[in-house]
C-alpha cells in the first residue's frame, strides 16, 4: 500500500495577500490526481472526524482542507459567508497550479462547509467539476438566519459554542488577549437573555451577529450570500445530502429543485441528486432515544462515503459507473423504515389533500375536542389561547440543534400537548395506512389582540401507545403575512389568512396511528419569542414584552386546514 504524504499548514495567499492555512493529503510518488477540496471554520485538524480522508486518498484523490479566513491557523478576520466567494475561487486556482494536481477538482463537506462549496460556484471556476454539499443552506435569510420571519436561534448557539471561544483562544495565542482572559458563556443563559445577543463577548468577538439581527427582512444583504439567487450561474452536478430532522432540510430540497430548474447548463440541470435520511444535522446514525429507525437507517449502512466517492469518480475521473443514470432522489420513509428511490421531488404521483380543523372551541391541550378531518368545517366557535412570550412553548426535538434537554430529532410531544396554549387536532384512529411524502402547508384563519404575533404548526404521528412523535413543523411572524420584504402589522382582532410552510417529511401513518396537528404561537428556543408589540424585537428588553390573545377560526367562511402530500400505493 502506498504511503500517504501529509503537508500541514501551507500558507496559501489570497488576492488581498491574506494567507490561509491549508493541509494536503495525497499518495506519495503518485502521478497528478484530481483533488477533493473543503474549507472549514471548525479547525482543519478535525476534518478526519467527518470525512474519510484516508479512504478518499487511497481511492485516488488528493484531499485539500483549509481553515477559512479568520479561523484557527488562517490569517484575517472572520465575516461568515461574505468572504467565501473570492477565497474559495483563489484556493481552487492555487490547487490547480500544484504539481500533484491534474487540474480537476470537486468539493465536499456539510453545514458551513456546504456554504464554502456553493458560494464560489457562481464564479464558474474552470477546475470545478462536481460538488457534494450536505446539510447546508439555499437562502441565507429563509433557512439560515430566519424562518417564517422569526429569528432562528441555532445560529446564536453556533456563535456561543463554536465561534466566540475559538476566536478568543486565537487572540490569546496571537498575544492580543491575556492568557487568563475570562470568557465563560452559558448557552442557555444567552438564549434566554433579552435583548437578544446583548452579551458584550458576542458583540466583541462575533460582531457580525448584530448585523444579522439588523436585517430582519429578506433584503439585498442576504441575497448576496444566498446560493438560490445564483443557480443560473452554477454549471456543475451536485449531490445534495440532508436528513428529515436537519435544520437545513428544506434548504436542501430548494437547492436540488432550484438547480434542476435553473442550472446554467443542461449537464448541471440533469445531474442533481438528493439523499435524505432519518438524520439530524449531526446524527446520521438513525438511532435516537425515543425512536430507532433500524439497522438500514445509518449513513454507514448505505455507505454514504462510498456514494460520494462514486459521484466524484464519475465526474472527476470520467468513470462510467452509471451513477448519472440512477434515480435522482433517494429517501428514507419513516415508520416503514425503508429506503426508496424516486424519479423526482416532490413525487410525481402526489395528491395534495386538505385536512380541516374542527372543534367546539375547546381544542386546548391533547384532552381538548380538536379533530382533523377531510370533511370541511361548518359553523363553530374559534379556538382561543393566551400567548405569553415570557412563558413560551418549549422546543422538544424536531429540526433543531440546541443544547440541554432540547434533543434533536424524533421526540415525544405529549409534555407540550398538556399546555393550555397549545391547540391539538387529531384524526380518529386510522383504519388504513396513510402515506405522507412531500412538502406540507398549513392554512390558518387567525385573529390576534396584538398587532404582531407568531403562529406555529407541528405535524405529529401518534402511536397506539400514545407517543406523539414530531415529524416536522413551521412558523410565521404575522408582520410578514404578505411579504418577507415589506412587513405589515395586523389590524387588531381582524381575521387574516396565513400560510405556514411546515417543510417536508416522508412518513407512513400506519393503521392504529393518528395524524395530529399542534397549533400555538411559540417554539422556544428554536425560534425567538415575539414580543407582540410590533416593535424591533431584537432590541426589546424583557419589560416590553406583552401577552396576546390569539384565535384560530375553522368554519365555512374560514376553513383552516392542513395540506398533506398523500401517496396512494402499496407500502
Amino acid at each position: 500500500m502506498s504511503t500517504i504524504l501529509i503537508e500541514k499548514n501551507m500558507m496559501v495567499p489570497m488576492r488581498d495577500a491574506v494567507q490561509l492555512a491549508t493541509d494536503m493529503y495525497r499518495l506519495e510518488s503518485a502521478s497528478p490526481m484530481p483533488a477533493l477540496v473543503t474549507r472549514t471554520p471548525y479547525n482543519k485538524e478535525n476534518i478526519l472526524g467527518g470525512f474519510n480522508v484516508i479512504r478518499a486518498v487511497q481511492t485516488g484523490y488528493v484531499v485539500v482542507v483549509q481553515d477559512v479566513r479568520g479561523r484557527y491557523a488562517s490569517e484575517g478576520d472572520f465575516n461568515p459567508q461574505f468572504q467565501e466567494i473570492d477565497d474559495g475561487v483563489d484556493l481552487f486556482a492555487w490547487v490547480t497550479r500544484q504539481p500533484w494536481s491534474n487540474g480537476i477538482l470537486g468539493t465536499f463537506g456539510g453545514s458551513y462547509l456546504g456554504c464554502t462549496q456553493w458560494l464560489p460556484t457562481r464564479e464558474q471556476p474552470a477546475a470545478l467539476r462536481a460538488m457534494a454539499p450536505s446539510v447546508t443552506v439555499s437562502d441565507a435569510y429563509e433557512g439560515m438566519a430566519y424562518q417564517g420571519g422569526t429569528k432562528v436561534l441555532h445560529d446564536l448557539r453556533w456563535v456561543v459554542q463554536d465561534i466566540v471561544p475559538a476566536e478568543i483562544q486565537r487572540q490569546i495565542k496571537q498575544g492580543k488577549l491575556p492568557s487568563d482572559f475570562d470568557y465563560q458563556l452559558d448557552v442557555l443563559n444567552v438564549l434566554n437573555h433579552l435583548p437578544l445577543a446583548d452579551d458584550p463577548l458576542i458583540q466583541k468577538f462575533a460582531p457580525f451577529y448584530k448585523e444579522w439581527l439588523g436585517h430582519p427582512t429578506s433584503d439585498a444583504y442576504w441575497a448576496a450570500i444566498s446560493p438560490k439567487k445564483h443557480y443560473k450561474q452554477v454549471n456543475v452536478p451536485a449531490l445534495h445530502i440532508s436528513g428529515w430532522y436537519d435544520i437545513f432540510l428544506q434548504n436542501t430540497f430548494e437547492n436540488f429543485m432550484g438547480m434542476k430548474a435553473q442550472g446554467e447548463t443542461e449537464l448541471a440541470r440533469h445531474n442533481q441528486h438528493v439523499i435524505i435520511g432519518p438524520w439530524t444535522h449531526g446524527n446520521f446514525s438513525g438511532s435516537f432515544p425515543e425512536r430507532e429507525f433500524g439497522a438500514v437507517a445509518s449513513s454507514d449502512a448505505i455507505d454514504l462515503m462510498g456514494v460520494q466517492l462514486r459521484w466524484f469518480d464519475h465526474w472527476l475521473k470520467d468513470e462510467n459507473n452509471g451513477i448519472d443514470q440512477e434515480p435522482p432522489v433517494m429517501i428514507f420513509v419513516m415508520v416503514v423504515d425503508q429506503w426508496r428511490t424516486e424519479s423526482a421531488w416532490p413525487l410525481p404521483d402526489t395528491q395534495y389533500r386538505p385536512y380541516y380543523l374542527h372543534s367546539a372551541g375547546q381544542a386546548n391541550t391533547l384532552h381538548g375536542d380538536g379533530t382533523l378531518s377531510s370533511e370541511p368545517a361548518n359553523d363553530a366557535p374559534p379556538d382561543v389561547y393566551l400567548y405569553n412570550p415570557l412563558r413560551p412553548v418549549p422546543t422538544i426535538g424536531g429540526q433543531v440543534i440546541l443544547p440541554g434537554g432540547n434533543a434533536m430529532g424524533p421526540r415525544d410531544q405529549r409534555e407540550v400537548e398538556l399546555r393550555d396554549d397549545v391547540l391539538v387536532y387529531s384524526t380518529p384512529i386510522l383504519t388504513q395506512s396513510v402515506e405522507v411524502i412531500g412538502p406540507i402547508e398549513l392554512c390558518l384563519f387567525v385573529a390576534s389582540s396584538a398587532c404582531d404575533t407568531d403562529f406555529t404548526g407541528k405535524l405529529v404521528d401518534v402511536y397506539p401507545d400514545g407517543r406523539a412523535i414530531i415529524l416536522t413543523e413551521g412558523i410565521l411572524r404575522t408582520r410578514y403575512h404578505s411579504s418577507f420584504t415589506t412587513p405589515r402589522l395586523l389590524e387588531l382582532d381582524t381575521v387574516y389568512e396565513l400560510h405556514l410552510d411546515l417543510w417536508s417529511t416522508a412518513n407512513v401513518f400506519l393503521t392504529g396511528h393518528r395524524i395530529r396537528l399542534e397549533v400555538s404561537s411559540s417554539n422556544f428556543p428554536r425560534f425567538d419569542r415575539n414580543s407582540n408589540t410590533g416593535g424591533e424585537i431584537a432590541s426589546e428588553a424583557i419589560s416590553q414584552y406583552r401577552p396576546a390573545i390569539n384565535r384560530i377560526f375553522h368554519n365555512a367562511d374560514h376553513p383552516s386546514h392542513l395540506i398533506l402530500p398523500i401517496i396512494e400505493r402499496q407500502t
